[in-house]
């Protein structure tokens, strides 16, 4: 409806030309010199109008874009984790990654890498342990070291945590004050570790706004993940981090 009234906008301010070329061959007479007036002053209120538009119009157009979330568990992997940022910084996307906290001490220039291109950084444990078999104590410590080696990398304390095999402690909520995110496709890259397979579950089962979970620590997860993004992007789906999800 809104593209209908903009076509319209612009129909009628050809037709004020018109009336316009018209008007100036009456400027020398009295007449003319009015019409001239008003009808200059109309210009001036179509153009408002017409680049009122233009915004709106993109804001229309990016209501309309259908946002898919691509996460990754289980990094930063030393070999695999700074060729997936390549290849998203290649097709302009963003990605959240979620990390465990023994590999962010192993290995603190890639999670410094994840930051400075512009990505969203979880956590995702300690040492990948089932939280919910552990005692509370164990449990909070999980979460609360990443945290804290994550902060010392990139001076931010994560705010979203993926609980290994997405089982989630029941008494955890008390303890810790982060939003708990799963994933709505599962591509199981780590089980097959076959492009093919990887790309046609997602291909099979996404939709709009939805999260998938990949890993970043095989060959086959980074050459799936950027066959994903191309043609996900020309069905029209828009890349985004799982923070543009959940709260949008």
């Amino acid at each position: 409806m809104k593209g209908k009234k903009f076509w319209k906008k612009c129909m009628l301010f050809d037709l004020f030309c018109l009336c316009l070329a018209f008007g100036l061959i009456l400027t020398g007479t009295g007449k003319g010199r009015e019409m001239k007036q008003g009808l200059a002053a109309a210009a001036e209120k179509l153009e408002k109008t017409r680049q009122a538009s233009g915004p709106a119009q993109e804001d229309a157009k990016a209501s309309e874009r259908k946002k898919v979330a691509l996460t990754f568990d289980d990094g930063p992997n030393p070999q695999y984790t700074p060729e997936m940022l390549e290849a998203l910084k290649e097709r302009g996307v963003k990605a959240t990654f979620f990390l465990l906290g023994q590999e962010v001490e192993k290995y603190p220039e890639v999670v410094k890498q994840i930051q400075e291109e512009g990505h969203l950084i979880g956590n995702h444990s300690y040492k990948h342990e089932q939280l919910s078999k552990l005692p509370m104590e164990q449990a909070c410590s999980q979460v609360s070291r990443t945290n804290e080696l994550i902060y010392g990398i990139t001076g931010v304390y994560p705010s979203y945590l993926r609980p290994p095999f997405g089982d989630w402690h029941e008494k955890l909520d008390c303890e810790v004050n982060m939003v708990e995110v799963l994933w709505d496709v599962d591509t199981l890259d780590w089980s097959s570790q076959n492009q093919a397979s990887i790309v046609e579950k997602v291909m099979k089962n996404v939709q709009e706004n939805d999260i998938i979970l990949m890993h970043d620590g095989y060959e086959t997860s980074v050459t799936a993940a950027m066959e994903i993004i191309d043609t996900l992007k020309k069905q029209g789906y828009e890349f985004v981090t799982v923070d543009e999800i959940i709260f949008e």
